[in-house]
């Protein structure tokens, strides 16, 4: 997972997440909506034009994350969580 997540921030100048809202989805699951930003290094694309928002569910268990899902459309994530925006 490491090196897959250094070769994607390769691509980017800046990336970072913004936590847009924070919310317990039940005793051990945390969804956490937020917008991408940073600009792209060949392409140029900056996603503050793009809005890229996104979402992450942390499932907590013995104080550790196991496991990690990274949604990068936001409306995907709350559908598979059976959510509404």
């Amino acid at each position: 997972m490491a090196s897959a997540w250094r070769s994607f921030l390769r691509a980017w100048e800046g990336y970072r997440v913004a936590a847009d809202e924070f919310r317990a989805i039940d005793d051990e699951r945390v969804l956490v909506l937020m917008t991408a930003l940073g600009k792209g290094k060949l392409s140029g694309v900056d996603l503050a034009n793009v809005t890229q928002r996104g979402a992450n569910v942390f499932h907590v268990r013995d104080d550790k994350v196991t496991p990690l899902m990274v949604y990068f459309n936001r409306e995907r994530a709350l559908a598979d969580l059976g959510l509404k925006q």
